[in-house]
């Protein structure tokens, strides 16, 4: 890059630095005046015929002048860091994203970016998941990814994160992508370091904020246009009706994104986003291939259930995994409903578990998806 788009891209730093500044609000004013670097440089009573800024906005600007020199330390600082400041001036600015009315001016990138001419598929969900919903996540990811699918989510606990780890499960170079609310150099939720630092070399970190910004609320709805924006498909595994998973839908919706919803009991609190998301004319997914066929991938294997191999199962593990479903059960209920003492059981049920019929969560057991 020469010394002039350098230049202009620290003037973009600076104006992307500007709390409480959108990525709207400063896409115009570079349209309006012709050049970043010409907001910095421009008059207050031409700022104000603009009208692009408010009154309070153009105050806020006009005295983050003073922060330019402070911006432009941290902008030449960010490569020491192992961090990219990526932005629409540049020619790997992902494609996708330019089709949303509302991309980001600057995007911090540590890692890769997704591959342009890959299909991507946003798996997202509910934070407080069941053990079901993890494994779908999990499943559905790893058989995308099998097929070169790039994965991208948002990082958090529950969905987000078994969407990653299937991915990275993947047996194939396709890669899986976090979008976080906060900046790439912190890794928010703590608990997913070794996964974010797996993710930082199998796929990349991606934020619209600056690094050290600290996770806050308000910065997560943001974050989730970048999450279906980047996308074709959003995946919803499992959502309660008012949930962050359906804005990161509806912000699909309004971007042309495909929505896909996997379905639920009705009597589940957690279905009933996906559930009314398909009420409402989302696809149902049943299994990775519907995703498949509507990006015209052909799928190797198909997520299938143990059925076929069930009757080579003795008649007592029959009984246990006959009494079993994809929700999981406590071991108490297991035990009333087969009637088999609790060490006979606890053995059969540990058995159906080294064959692969059945996953363990605490005490709970429930059929295992295998692929």
């Amino acid at each position: 890059m020469d010394k002039m788009m350098e230049k202009e891209k620290s003037y973009l730093y600076w104006l992307c630095r500007l709390p409480d500044l959108g990525a709207v609000s400063i896409k115009k004013m570079g349209e309006y005046f012709g050049s970043f670097a010409c907001v910095y440089n421009i008059e207050e009573s031409k700022l104000r015929r603009s009208g692009i800024l408010t009154s309070q906005q153009i105050q806020k600007l006009l005295r983050w002048k003073g922060q330019y020199f402070k911006c432009v330390e941290e902008f030449e600082n960010l490569k020491e860091r192992g961090i990219r400041f990526l932005t629409p001036m540049d020619e790997d600015y992902p494609e996708k994203l330019l089709q949303i009315p509302d991309y980001p001016m600057g995007l911090y990138v540590r890692g890769k970016l997704p591959v342009q001419n890959m299909p991507v598929v946003a798996i997202v969900g509910a934070r407080g998941c069941s053990a079901y919903g993890a494994q779908l996540a999990e499943e559905f990811a790893r058989a995308l990814a099998g097929e070169g699918v790039q994965i991208v989510s948002g990082l958090a606990l529950g969905i987000d994160g078994a969407a990653h780890n299937g991915a990275l499960r993947a047996e194939t170079s396709a890669s899986t992508f976090g979008i976080l609310g906060c900046g790439v150099n912190i890794c928010y939720p703590p608990s997913h370091y070794k996964l974010y630092e797996k993710m930082i070399k199998r796929g990349g970190i991606l934020s619209e904020f600056a690094p050290d910004t600290a996770p806050l609320r308000q910065n997560f709805p943001m974050r989730n246009r970048i999450i279906s924006g980047l996308s074709d498909v959003v995946l919803v595994v499992e959502a309660r009706k008012k949930s962050g998973s359906l804005i990161t839908a509806e912000f699909g919706l309004e971007q042309g994104r495909e929505i896909f919803a996997i379905p639920g009991r009705i009597t589940d609190y957690l279905s009933g986003g996906c559930n009314r998301l398909i009420q409402q004319g989302a696809n149902m997914a049943m299994s990775p291939n519907d995703i498949l066929e509507y990006l015209d991938v052909r799928c190797k294997k198909e997520l299938i259930i143990h059925e076929n191999n069930v009757n080579g199962l003795a008649k007592k593990e029959k009984m246990v995994y006959s009494c079993l479903d994809f929700k999981p059960k406590h071991l108490e209920t297991i035990l009333s409903e087969t009637g088999f003492p609790l060490s006979e059981c606890m053995s059969i049920l540990i058995e159906l578990e080294l064959q692969g019929f059945v996953f363990r969560s605490g005490n709970h057991y429930a059929r295992q998806f295998k692929q």
